[in-house]
């Protein structure tokens, strides 16, 4: 049985897709379809874990996740409560209802037990969000967003615009395979 708010009858999901209640989707017209901050059921894990410092709502949760993530992801009430819908049905989480009407979101033993379980991933997880807030503010950096615009530049008026032939193109890759591992090299 579900406790939580439903989707609305068209919603945007983690993915950039325009869906209806059915989950039948298309791209949103001009929206680039970006790489996902979290893999499948990692946010499961990443809302146990912000759980475990004090019972939550669902708002809360969203707000935990974007200072997790510096700002740079903030799931949406349609990614939320269908996790939490989930990890209630997995009994991983307990509700109870508040005099305001709210739903208060505790973990539950088993919960717990299923995040210590799982410890080296959520880990990982931390690790991999911590890198990423970093390549985020590597990427604002007036200099970096300059290479890599004219790097992007370049390869479109050399790639994009004409056939290109087999023995530019294998000099190309080339190129760009010495340029990332001189990088990979640097102390």
């Amino acid at each position: 049985m579900r406790h939580f708010h439903r989707y609305h009858d068209l919603h945007s999901d983690a993915h950039g897709m325009r869906r209806n209640h059915h989950g039948h989707g298309h791209h949103e017209e001009g929206h680039a379809r970006r790489p996902r901050f979290f893999g499948h059921g990692e946010l499961r894990l990443v809302m146990l874990d912000i759980l475990t410092r004090g019972a939550s709502h669902g708002y809360e949760l969203i707000k935990e996740i974007e200072a997790l993530t510096g700002g740079n992801y903030t799931p949406s009430p349609g990614v939320i409560y269908p996790t939490l819908d989930f990890l209630q049905e997995q009994q991983f989480i307990s509700l109870s209802e508040e005099e305001s009407g709210r739903k208060k979101i505790v973990i539950t033993e088993a919960g717990t037990a299923w995040l210590e379980e799982n410890s080296d991933h959520l880990a990982h997880i931390h690790a991999r969000v911590k890198a990423r807030i970093i390549g985020h503010e590597l990427r604002k950096n007036p200099e970096m967003k300059r290479a890599l615009e004219n790097l992007k530049a370049v390869l479109d008026l050399k790639v994009n615009q004409a056939p290109i032939e087999p023995t530019l193109l294998k000099k190309i890759v080339g190129i760009i395979d010495k340029a990332a591992l001189e990088i990979s090299q640097l102390d």
